[in-house]
């Protein structure tokens, strides 16, 4: 039970159908303060920022007009590089993730235990630090890995970094994806950009003596020798990482 108005959330729930906004609000309505809206309602608010958590039903459409407005709706207030607006950005995310740790997820540990989590951002280093913390958070408290004796941190940070910097070349009109998915046994971590993608064979081996003093290829060696398995898509925009318990099985 979630005491005291301070601690509640305002939510925006896009949904244009009745019956499920119904039940969104029923579900919601303990967590904080839910309005709703249809799709065409969302996609011209200007008030996005105001709120703390925003799910959406929004899909990416065929259309190039209605993908772009998508688009437009799933940055919000961030399509204007302005420090204000940047933030106001890092502060809602850092809220709503904060509260999802405090109020939603479930510290017990449970050997069948199965988390996905799906997260859509602007191309903006300083919002990776609120991100990267609440994964290792939810790496700890599912007993999964002991984060601190893992490494763990430095590979998802050169992943994101990476990403950002040389994927999207810090265009914040592009999109980072992050998917982890969590159980007992591995944790399984998935990095998208929208960049033009690369072949992982041409990045020089920084343990080549030719190459001492070059810094490129040094983060993705570092991945490589700290996660389980690596593996990059054809195009080479997306990074997908796992990380298993040292002794094979979950950690009791």
């Amino acid at each position: 039970m979630i005491q005291g108005t301070q601690d509640k959330c305002r939510i925006l729930v896009v949904e244009n159908s009745d019956e499920v906004r119904d039940d969104l609000i029923g579900e919601l309505s303990a967590l904080g303060q839910v309005t709703t809206c249809a799709r065409e309602e969302a996609v011209a608010r200007e008030d996005l920022a105001e709120f703390d958590l925003i799910v959406s039903d929004l899909a990416e459409q065929e259309s190039a007009t209605q993908s772009e407005t998508v688009k437009a709706f799933k940055l919000g207030v961030t399509s204007s590089p302005t420090r204000r607006e940047t933030v106001e950005l890092h502060d809602v995310i850092e809220k709503t993730l904060g509260f999802k740790l405090r109020r939603i997820d479930n510290d017990a540990k449970d050997a069948h235990l199965r988390e996905k989590i799906d997260l859509e951002l602007p191309s903006d280093l300083s919002l990776m630090n609120t991100v990267l913390a609440y994964l290792l958070d939810r790496v700890a408290k599912l007993g999964l890995i002991k984060v601190e004796q893992s490494n763990l941190f430095v590979a998802l940070d050169e992943a994101f970094v990476n990403a950002v910097k040389h994927g999207n070349r810090n265009d914040r009109t592009k999109l980072l994806r992050v998917t982890a998915e969590l159980s007992p046994r591995e944790a399984i971590f998935t990095v998208e950009d929208e960049g033009d993608g690369f072949d992982v064979r041409e990045i020089p081996d920084p343990r080549d003596p030719a190459n001492l003093f070059k810094s490129s290829g040094r983060g993705v060696l570092l991945i490589y020798n700290i996660m389980d398995e690596v593996e990059y898509s054809e195009r080479g925009n997306r990074l997908k990482m796992v990380k298993r318990p040292e002794t094979g099985a979950p950690i009791a």
